[in-house]
């Protein structure tokens, strides 16, 4: 194959698959329903199985599920019946896998899944199948070939299998009216957990705190901005923040000055600094810099100083 037939070849599969998916479509029906409901009713957990291909398929229905806010588990079929049955508890439900429901494991399988009358569903390419036929609600993932030339390796039948994985999580998503808010609960070391949850108190480096008096020389603010490396020393009079010294005015004032070794930081401070709480979230630390076209805020603990938070804190956290 030259380079003109590899890339028509892959585009050929992309299509192809993706014409298997569409028409997943009509095979929705009230078995998808009945399926939710299930689910919906449960007191426990979604048990879902499988072997192969689609066992890898379960895996990642069951992180879907469970990042959404619904309570998961994998457990594998081979395994299930040399003893990891024991998973199963008497609310859950059971979510069985297989393209074509007939295989010797999924048949040494079902009547131990069925026995302690727990609803089971099955996601199968053949309703018509021992699992189907078996099952308390029939998923049909009927694909016409696998996209493989030889239509032997599982490619559309497993991309079926995770798309109506993909429909029910979402779905119930929907009807719980999981948010934002709920998903950033789930997934704390996230960017959208960080956006949601990270305080500014979290990022601060209280070890590096430059602070100056308004009588300190011109030099000690320099070597205050330079030892602590944030461009920025706040000014305080009596333990309260009366102003800020930013490279920028250092650089202000050596423009603007010949003589400068008897200026002190009073002379050179600008007054009403951008003072934020320490419990404010770190995104909101952001807008504000954003808005005031800053990279530091002075940061306060009950109306006292506390640090200085600078954009590179946030941005090393992944928040933008």
């Amino acid at each position: 194959m030259d380079t003109k037939d590899i890339i028509g070849f892959g585009k050929e599969v992309i299509k192809l698959q993706s014409e298997s998916i569409k028409n997943l479509v009509d095979l929705i029906d009230e078995n998808f329903e009945n399926a939710i409901k299930l689910i919906l009713d449960s007191k426990g957990r979604v048990v879902v199985t499988g072997i192969g291909k689609s066992a890898i398929i379960a895996n990642k229905i069951v992180a879907t599920l469970n990042s959404t806010g619904t309570p998961a588990i994998f457990m594998h079929a081979a395994d299930a019946i040399h003893g990891d049955l024991g998973i199963i508890k008497k609310d859950d439900v059971i979510i069985c896998i297989s393209k074509s429901g007939n295989t010797p494991e999924i048949k040494d399988l079902v009547p131990f899944l069925n026995m302690n009358n727990n609803p089971l569903i099955s996601i199968t390419g053949d309703v018509n199948s021992f699992l189907a036929k078996n099952s308390a609600v029939v998923l049909s993932s009927y694909v016409d070939i696998e996209v493989c030339p030889n239509n032997l390796a599982p490619t559309n039948s497993t991309t079926a299998q995770l798309v109506i994985g993909d429909a029910l999580a979402v779905t119930l998503v929907k009807i719980k009216g999981f948010t934002s808010n709920d998903f950033a609960k789930f997934h704390p070391g996230g960017s959208l957990g960080k956006k949601l949850f990270l305080k500014v108190k979290d990022i601060v480096d209280t070890d590096l705190k430059p602070m100056v008096t308004e009588n300190d020389n011109i030099k000690d603010v320099i070597i205050e901005i330079s030892n602590k490396m944030l461009g920025i020393t706040p000014v305080l009079s009596k333990n309260s923040i009366v102003g800020v010294i930013t490279d920028g005015d250092l650089r202000r004032t050596l423009l603007n000055n010949q003589e400068i070794s008897n200026l002190v930081a009073g002379d050179i401070m600008s007054i009403n600094p951008q003072i934020i709480d320490f419990e404010i979230k770190a995104v909101d630390a952001l807008k504000i810099m954003k808005n005031n076209k800053i990279s530091q805020l002075i940061v306060t603990k009950e109306n006292k100083y506390y640090g200085v938070l600078h954009i590179q804190n946030i941005i090393k956290e992944g928040i933008s």
